[in-house]
């Protein structure tokens, strides 16, 4: 088996090429900036390193070359979505048909719209409620419309080493450089947020699975969370005494009058008042036990990323 991860140099991006590697798989790491790639997979002899952008279909054809599966990892900011998403997904299928790959998408939980309260499944009517679910819902029908061999995973939100736009690395990111830090959200609200390697585990279990494509799995993280529960493993490993304060919505509505990436963040954060969590069973049943690493092994491996 051959792979190409689109997005290399993110969080998922790079806990999947690790993932890939570690299990001896060639590996092609794909992302803009060559240095970035160099600094994480240098070394690794089951990695080699392509720059390139993936809105230019030539560049992103060359790379995937006599790839078996294509991981489309790639997070662009929010900002972007609504230009650059679809035309995105549509030359990661050109290509994905091209070169006659399968395609493995990782995505996120948006397109499920509100929960009502309960854990959704692959079976649970996507009913988004923000303008990025729907982006999310229209991408999701281009690959399954396209005639490639695919599947979707759901995350939910991501935290772990190179996680640079998740919320709890946004929080532990300025822990580690004594600065003041913020925590997105309400506190005492239980929240799912899954560690990467743990994410990429499932992913690449899937994509050696025949039975996966064709199909959307859902991808739980180790438990439901409070930002309160964190807070207190963050400060216990480390020496952390500071206050926490706390992002409202209101605070991002003031910071999105200037900053139009902080303006995206307001309509999501419907999922800090009522949470979207994800039911695992069908991976439980197809494929096998959901990696889960306990909240404090994780979080004590992303403070040491930042050390």
């Amino acid at each position: 088996m051959k792979a190409l991860v689109l997005g290399a140099s993110g969080g998922m991006g790079y806990a999947i090429v690790n993932e890939l590697s570690n299990r001896g798989i060639e590996v092609i790491a794909f992302a803009r900036k060559e240095k970035k790639l160099k600094e994480m997979f240098n070394g690794n002899s089951n990695v080699s390193i392509t720059s390139g952008d993936v809105f230019n279909q030539s560049e992103l054809e060359q790379a995937a070359q006599n790839v078996d599966v294509i991981f489309q990892a790639i997070n662009i900011p929010y900002s972007d979505w609504e230009a650059h998403l679809l035309p995105l997904t549509k030359n990661v299928i050109t290509a994905t048909k091209n070169v006659q790959a399968k395609l493995a998408v990782v995505d996120n939980i948006y397109a499920y719209g509100r929960s009502n309260g309960k854990k959704v499944n692959e079976s649970t009517p996507k009913k988004p409620n923000t303008k990025k679910g729907k982006l999310r819902l229209k991408m999701a029908d281009m690959i399954k419309e396209s005639g490639v061999t695919y599947f979707i995973a759901h995350f939910p939100d991501f935290y772990g080493p190179y996680a640079e736009n998740a919320q709890l690395n946004y929080m532990i990111r300025s822990i580690v450089a004594g600065k003041k830090s913020r925590f997105i959200g309400k506190k005492d609200v239980l929240r799912e947020h899954i560690y990467t390697p743990d994410g990429a585990k499932a992913i690449v279990e899937l994509a050696f699975r025949d039975n996966a494509y064709g199909e959307s799995w859902n991808i739980p993280a180790y438990d439901v969370i409070s930002g309160e529960e964190v807070i207190q493993h963050i400060r216990d490993l480390t020496d952390y005494d500071k206050p926490v304060g706390m992002v409202t919505r209101n605070m991002l509505r003031m910071v999105g009058i200037v900053d139009k990436q902080m303006r995206e963040f307001v309509e999501m954060q419907y999922l800090n008042e009522e949470p979207v969590v994800l039911d695992g069973a069908k991976y439980e049943k197809f494929i096998g036990p959901v990696p889960r690493t306990p909240y404090r092994e994780g979080i004590k491996n992303t403070i040491k990323s930042y050390q």
